[in-house]
């Protein structure tokens, strides 16, 4: 990792904070924004000798001398780990990794040409017909699309014997982008941030569940919770987990107990672009192997009936990563102008934004958990250091001025978050002249429209099919699948079964 200090420093930039945040500004009213074009062998500085001494930019495209000299680096780590298979990652619609395996002699044929994979493994609706696809035409459905590898996430798998993995982007067979693709999606949002002369900092902090060996009753799983780690009796498991992240690149802040038996907390150190989601990716497969070493199912289902939280922590900064663009410079806690135009998007838009980032009937529950009133939705709140609200800011410590979406259940697709909140934040940019006022200022400002958060997902799934923002910035294409997979399985699962999927497919 690149000195984060670099990139967290503000002192020094504290007094041309006011004319950094109007350049800004400016450059974000006068930039037309255009469709970028996504290359699957976007990186940044790379050294394989140690994987954390890298930070990935998608601003930068490798050169050809450039992609041969990483190879070179790649090789020399496959022959020191004396490597025997890679694996060719991608993330399907729930953010689950799907890949296909290869030899490792092939691998530098198939960084030139990719690695062919039925598309329904990835958009994961079975049995599609025309009509749930919406008018998307089922022998689409039943294509290949290639996985082409980001040779920047190249990483040896600590938990896998000889084995590495790397990320992919999917593409059709004809060379195009797959627009339902999470990461693509995520990526594009990026490029738009950045054409609007910001960037994003940010790092997801998950909860996720350990439970003993399950038995099986009545054709029903049966799972014990490992009330241990409350007294951290199995550190080896987490230590393990943890150093493992390190070396794939994914480097952990800080890891606890959390308030359920069994249940722990990760909070990933923040990063630049799409390595916060690339890590959060990577923890669904990672604690899921490691965990079945120890004979454990890890899984962000809880017992009671509820989903973990998956809260994505992040803040802007201008383009150069070296100013936050939330930080007040009166040295009051309060969000800038261009903080409190963001945050008017994300409230805005928190209905729809809620179907992606809670997206089951399980995940829902916790909207209203603390509630004893039958009501269809709930406010969506915000505050200033209130760990009870939906968008905390937080104005403390070494890390500046952020904010906690919290909006976020820990089974729903990192990438799809990541590029929701970016979509809404910048509408906020673009189209608000208004900001909020917060609890214990003047009335001198107004107070954006915000929208509730429904509890039922059906409702969700109509607040995200109705904003139009959120439709154009990730696509009609996606929106039509991924409402078509949430009715199938609103039509098709029970509790239960959907129990049992979240220990068995959800991790």
């Amino acid at each position: 990792m690149n000195n984060e200090e670099d990139f967290l420093q503000k002192d020094s930039t504290r007094d041309e904070g006011n004319e950094t945040e109007d350049n800004s500004m400016n450059k974000l009213r006068r930039k037309k924004v255009t469709k970028p074009r996504v290359c699957s062998t976007e990186v940044g500085e790379m050294d394989m000798s140690n994987s954390n001494d890298c930070m990935r930019d998608s601003s930068q495209i490798l050169a050809p001398p450039q992609l041969s000299s990483r190879m070179k680096h790649i090789r020399q780590a496959m022959a020191k780990n004396r490597l025997q298979f890679v694996r060719f990652e991608a993330t399907d619609l729930h953010g689950v990794s799907r890949s296909k395996t290869i030899p490792a002699h092939f691998f530098q044929e198939k960084v030139s040409h990719g690695v062919c994979m039925p598309r329904g493994y990835l958009e994961v609706i079975p049995n599609p017909k025309d009509s749930e696809m919406n008018r998307i035409r089922a022998t689409c459905f039943n294509s290949d699309i290639v996985l082409m590898p980001e040779i920047s996430t190249f990483r040896v798998l600590p938990w896998a014997d000889r084995t590495a993995r790397v990320i992919c982007d999917t593409f059709t067979v004809t060379g195009e982008p797959l627009l339902t693709s999470p990461r693509y999606i995520a990526k594009r949002q990026l490029s738009q941030l950045q054409a609007s002369g910001f960037s994003l900092l940010s790092a997801f902090i998950c909860d996720f569940c350990i439970f003993g060996v399950p038995e099986f009753l009545n054709s029903k799983t049966i799972s014990f919770p490992a009330s241990t780690f409350l007294n951290n009796h199995d550190q080896p498991f987490m230590q393990e987990l943890v150093d493992g992240l390190y070396h794939t690149g994914a480097n952990v802040e800080s890891f606890s107990s959390s308030t359920r038996p069994g249940q722990m907390e990760i909070c990933f150190l923040p990063e630049f672009g799409i390595s916060s989601a690339d890590n959060a990716f990577t923890l669904r497969t990672g604690v899921k192997e490691v965990a079945r070493k120890y004979n454990y199912i890890s899984s962000f289902f809880i017992e009671t009936g509820f989903c973990n939280s998956g809260i994505l922590s992040h803040s802007l900064w201008d383009v150069d990563r070296k100013k936050n663009m939330f930080c007040s410079t009166s040295g009051t806690e309060q969000l800038t102008i261009t903080g409190k135009k963001w945050l008017s998007g994300l409230l805005k838009h928190s209905a729809a934004l809620s179907c992606l980032m809670a997206p089951t009937v399980s995940c829902r529950k916790r909207y209203s958990k603390d509630s004893k009133d039958l009501k269809d939705s709930v406010p969506t709140t915000w505050g200033y250091n209130d760990n009870s609200c939906i968008f905390n800011i937080k104005c403390h410590g070494e890390k500046g001025t952020r904010i906690e979406n919290k909006l976020g259940s820990a089974t729903a697709n990192p990438y799809l978050v990541l590029a929701a909140t970016v979509a809404a934040g910048l509408d906020g940019l673009h189209s608000s002249n208004e900001v909020l006022a917060g609890p214990d200022e003047s009335t001198d400002f107004y107070q954006a429209e915000t929208s509730e958060i429904p509890l039922k997902l059906e409702d969700a799934l109509v607040a995200l099919e109705e904003d139009q923002c959120l439709r154009q910035a990730l696509g009609e294409t996606f929106i039509r699948y991924f409402v078509a997979m949430k009715k199938y399985e609103l039509e098709n699962e029970e509790i239960a079964a959907e129990r049992n999927k979240f220990l068995e497919y959800f991790i």
